[in-house]
């Protein structure tokens, strides 16, 4: 029904990240889903946050649900309770491909390769490679977007503006830049 990668965590929390994917066409169905499981979800015991990230339409069809929780423990229970198994049994029609999860902590999810039965590198190499994905990032990308936001009559604000910049900074990190980087340093990510 499910496949999972693990790594050790600590026993401070745990976060699971889940990845759906869902044609266009069958996404209001999820969606319908995700109003069952959601609230379910979140009665049980030692959830501290969940966050759906939609599909960008037109540049992708994957979900990521991310769930922390107090402990690895609770985490795990949930993952793998009866209730879990039948909602996932029930919306695995609507999935291309299987219900995938990961369970990690901090980052690591960005270091993680396809597959994740490979080792996390070590965090100062993840320390590294974040830092010179985000240097060039958080130079570039208010410089091209202040304009723009000017251009479209966007009351000028040092609050708004670090808002939208940082939004499109973590957007660029999460599904552009981290994916392909850390494929391209690979073999020295993972020596």
């Amino acid at each position: 029904m499910s496949t999972a990668s693990s790594q050790t965590i600590t026993k401070s929390g745990a976060t699971v990240v889940i990845t759906h994917r869902v044609s266009e066409d069958k996404q209001a169905q999820y969606e319908e889903w995700l109003k069952e499981i959601g609230p379910i979800a979140k009665a049980s015991e030692g959830l501290l946050d969940l966050h759906v990230v939609r599909p960008v339409r037109g540049l992708t069809d994957t979900y990521s649900i991310m769930i922390r929780y107090d402990s690895e423990h609770n985490l795990r229970r949930w993952m793998e309770s009866d209730i879990r198994n039948r909602l996932i049994a029930k919306v695995q029609g609507l999935l291309i491909g299987k219900d995938e999860y990961r369970i990690q902590s901090g980052l690591d999810f960005w270091f993680m390769p396809e597959g994740a039965k490979a080792k996390i590198p070590v965090r100062w190499k993840q320390f590294l490679i974040t830092w010179s994905a985000i240097y060039p990032l958080v130079l570039g990308v208010p410089f091209a977007l202040i304009p723009l936001l000017r251009w479209l009559h966007l009351p000028e604000s040092r609050y708004l503006d670090v808002l939208i910049a940082t939004a499109v900074i973590v957007f660029l990190m999460v599904y552009v830049v981290m994916p392909r980087y850390t494929r391209l340093v690979r073999n020295w990510l993972f020596k």
